[in-house]
Parts: structure tokens; C-alpha cells; sequence
């Protein structure tokens, strides 16, 4: 199984690029907090992790979120090499997420973009861990139901 979740800020803001047969694309980079700090600064270090969206969820990426914003996402790990152009002989390796899936997470004022659009493919909204209590966001988008009755399952 190759499943890659992470959680964490955009070190730029995303650019949306298009093949020429007009597929969308999007790359980013997200840092990561470690989860120990150093013992002896007490500086928590980072990992950047390149990203890659395509199709709706690259155009997704690029219109909701921006630099500094808190991103979680899911995807798949996926590694490639290239020769180098000006020395033949060095390879380069790479490593990206692939993405499927990404989500708002962390406080509304994290992502306020003055937009209210629920995140795609949303899971359920992460703990808090400050206060120990769930939110929900926004939920006048739900209808109360009063009777098991018309549930079908």
C-alpha cells in the first residue's frame, strides 16, 4: 500500500499550469513540523514536501489556498530521476506526493479567504487539541433529520 498523509503550511502560494491538451496541474511545497524538537535549541525542524494536484483538485489547490495557509491532504508517494542537462553523467532523484485529496484544517483564521466552500473530499474535522473540543464549521448546508424512516440504510 502506498498512502502518503500530511499536514502542514504552503511555503508559497500555488500555480496553476495547464498541459497542452489543457489538463491542470499544480505543484507545491508544504513544510512539515517534525515531531521532536532539538534538545539543544528547542527549535522544531522541518521537512518540505513537494505536492503534486491535477485535474479539480489542482484547480482546487490553487483557488482556496495560498501561502502560509494550513493544508492537509492525502495521496501517494511516487519517485523518478532525471539525468542532469549540463553534467551527463549526475542523476537526480526525486520524490513527490501525489495528491488525491486535500482538506482545510487548522483555525478558520488560518484559511480565511472570505470564502465558505467546504473542502474536497472532506473527512471529519480534526480534534482540537488546545481545547479538546470538535469543530464543526459551517453546517447550514445539512438538513436536520427527524425520522429514520426515509434513511436508506
Amino acid at each position: 500500500m502506498n498512502k502518503v498523509i500530511i499536514t502542514g503550511r504552503l511555503t508559497a502560494d500555488p500555480e496553476l499550469r495547464q498541459t497542452q491538451s489543457g489538463i491542470s496541474s499544480c505543484r507545491f511545497t508544504v513544510a512539515v513540523n517534525r515531531k521532536y524538537a532539538d534538545k539543544g535549541t528547542g527549535e522544531r525542524q522541518a521537512d518540505f514536501i513537494t505536492c503534486v494536484a491535477w485535474r479539480q483538485t489542482a484547480e482546487f489547490v490553487s483557488r482556496y489556498f495560498s501561502k502560509g495557509k494550513m493544508i492537509a491532504l492525502e495521496g501517494s508517494l511516487r519517485t523518478g530521476s532525471y539525468q542532469d542537462r549540463n553534467h551527463s553523467d549526475v542523476t537526480h532523484y526525486t520524490t513527490e506526493v501525489y495528491v488525491d485529496n486535500v482538506e482545510f484544517c487548522g483555525d478558520k483564521s488560518d484559511n480565511s479567504s472570505g470564502n465558505s466552500r467546504p473542502a474536497q473530499n472532506a473527512a471529519p474535522p480534526a480534534q482540537n487539541s488546545s481545547t479538546d473540543t470538535m469543530s464543526y464549521g459551517d453546517l447550514s448546508d445539512f438538513e436536520e433529520i427527524l425520522s429514520d424512516g426515509d434513511v436508506p440504510f
